[in-house]
């Protein structure tokens, strides 16, 4: 029977056969106080009139900020033909390459993606993506971990905070021992790791830029480690390994990290991916899917999933990792960045940001009162000393119209003076500047 419209008969039908005489019987199970009096809709309003209102709405958001958040997400330009070739609906309405007769597009965007990756990090082989670089963190320590029949793991503490949280947050109940190494004028602490390797030890984490902004160059502790048949994870940031020494020429074994950078606003927070490249060794440990390219019987290039060690297929309690997807949309996303912007202007763009991030230092030397951290070489994020607790400015120069970084002390017990600055390549010399003189103003007030 069908119940279209709104009369007095059809009700009561559909109240019979809901077995009830009334509208207030139905929903007599809700107690009084919950109920609603009254929904209190608006009158329809044309469609520009919709959009001027979730536009007035929308405004009230901090969107005017001028950014200076890093962290390990930045504010990186995206070029408009990203959501143009992304928004395509046989890529957006896609979900996953189980036949690959039917899914060669998305199949060989994923290959590219991969491509993309390994030719980035100087890696053998890189899988289709993870949910975000502290997730492909913790997938690298499970492939150490499987490939050594070790349990114990040594931890940087350049190394994202974000990510450490997860690590310990998802090992929680695993028996995986961690130890972190503080580092010293922002770099690696090379003698506190080097004693800290034992037969016990599966792997060592480093992270390059590291969580302060710093380059370092991780070569020796990379020899170090396999000297005692100890496998090295990199977390890299992927805008600066087109300048810096990729995970892949100093000899690490696996490559993480996050890939939002790479084509995919902030979003007010994700979705995001995570990206994870390795050794053609450890391959069979890689977690999640990987595609393939091969030839079909008419000797035609297609694309497949090669290597699906997860358990929902016939691998089960053998399976390499419980990830059952990727974040292919924000995957196709990087390559559709990568593949715009070539070589040679994602090296434009990291150039950019280390200048930039050049000329604040110098702005900011000159402010009295404040110290920027120079000890050791930085990309495009570096961190100044402030003579008040930095969340409290923060505070005010939100209100003023600048997202002056993220304040150390939410996660270091001795920095709350202490404030992370990240540029990119969308930064202005005037917004520098701007941040400059308002910095310099508050302090003075």
């Amino acid at each position: 029977m069908s119940y279209v419209g709104n009369t007095d008969t059809q009700r009561q039908e559909m109240l019979a056969r809901c077995g009830v005489d009334s509208v207030d019987a139905l929903f007599e199970a809700i107690p009084e106080h919950l109920r609603a009096r009254s929904f209190d809709v608006a009158p329809a309003k044309s469609e520009l009139e919709v959009i001027d209102e979730l536009s007035r709405i929308a405004n009230r958001n901090y969107a005017h900020l001028t950014n200076f958040l890093g962290g390990g997400f930045y504010d990186h330009f995206v070029p408009s033909a990203v959501g143009a070739i992304c928004s395509r609906s046989e890529f957006y309405t896609a979900y996953t390459p189980y036949q690959p007769e039917v899914s060669q597009g998305t199949l060989q965007a994923i290959y590219e993606y991969q491509s993309d990756i390994c030719r980035l990090t100087g890696m053998d082989v890189s899988n289709a993506s993870l949910y975000d670089g502290g997730t492909a963190l913790y997938e690298a320590c499970q492939v150490a971990i499987h490939a050594t029949h070790r349990g114990r793991i040594v931890v940087d503490g350049g190394v994202n905070p974000v990510y450490r949280k997860m690590l310990y947050c998802y090992t929680a109940n695993l028996a995986i021992e961690f130890e972190e190494i503080a580092v010293t004028h922002g770099q690696s602490n090379r003698e506190q790791i080097f004693d800290s390797l034992t037969d016990e030890t599966a792997a060592v984490i480093v992270q390059n830029p590291n969580f302060f902004g710093v380059v370092d160059n991780h070569a020796d502790i990379v020899k170090a480690c396999h000297d005692r048949g100890i496998l090295v994870i990199q977390s890299v940031y992927p805008v600066a390994m087109s300048v810096l020494a990729t995970p892949g020429q100093i000899g690490a074994d696996i490559a993480t990290g996050e890939g939002q950078s790479l084509g995919n606003p902030l979003n007010f927070g994700g979705p995001y991916l995570g990206f994870m490249a390795m050794t053609k060794a450890l391959v069979r440990k890689m977690p999640g899917r990987l595609v393939g390219r091969t030839v079909d019987r008419d000797g035609k290039d297609s694309f497949v999933l090669t290597l699906q060690a997860r358990e929902q297929h016939i691998r089960r309690n053998k399976a390499t990792s419980n990830i059952c997807t990727n974040q292919a949309l924000c995957a196709l996303r990087a390559h559709a960045y990568l593949s715009l912007v070539g070589r040679s202007g994602l090296r434009r763009v990291a150039d950019l940001c280390y200048a930039k991030a050049e000329y604040a230092k110098q702005r900011f030397a000159q402010i009295p009162g404040v110290e920027v951290m120079t000890a050791s070489p930085t990309f495009n994020e570096f961190t100044i000393r402030v003579p008040m607790d930095a969340g409290e400015l923060a505070g005010i120069l939100v209100e003023r119209g600048i997202a002056p970084g993220l304040p150390l002390g939410r996660y270091y017990e001795d920095m709350q003076n202490y404030l992370l600055v990240a540029v990119t390549e969308r930064r202005t010399k005037h917004e520098i500047g701007l941040y400059a003189e308002t910095l310099e103003s508050v302090l003075k007030g």
